[in-house]
């Protein structure tokens, strides 16, 4: 719900808004739009409309490209975590193939663990 106006000053004027914003944030991006502007205008020159279009371009390009790097690094941590997801399998599946391997050598000779025999020669039995 809209709260009461808001005086901002950027470019030495001052402006009334009605938003739903908190003041404090009004004021600080006021702030950082006032900031682009001073870089965007010579010392002493009037600010102009051109200049808060300038200004307001100048912030939106900064905006993209940000944007820009956030995709890119969100894409290479997608792409970084379903490799390592790829190595965590792959080791998981080798450690469970080896668990195996044991077991199946013993069945392919026909023998469990119950019923494995030692000779142990003349003389040597248990």
């Amino acid at each position: 719900m809209p709260k009461g106006p808001v005086e901002l000053r950027v470019g030495g004027q001052t402006y009334r808004v009605v938003a739903t914003a908190e003041d404090a944030d009004l004021h600080r991006l006021a702030d950082v739009v006032d900031d682009r502007l001073r870089k965007l205008t010579a010392p002493g020159r009037p600010v102009s409309p051109q200049s808060l279009l300038l200004a307001a371009l100048s912030l939106a390009h900064d905006l993209e490209d940000e944007q820009k790097r956030r995709l890119r690094s969100e894409q290479r941590s997608r792409e970084m975590l379903s490799s390592l997801l790829v190595r965590i399998d792959a080791a998981l599946e080798a450690d469970s193939a080896e668990a195996l391997v044991p077991e199946a050598a013993a069945s392919e000779v026909g023998l469990d663990d119950a019923e494995v025999e030692f000779d142990f020669g003349p003389g040597l039995e248990p």
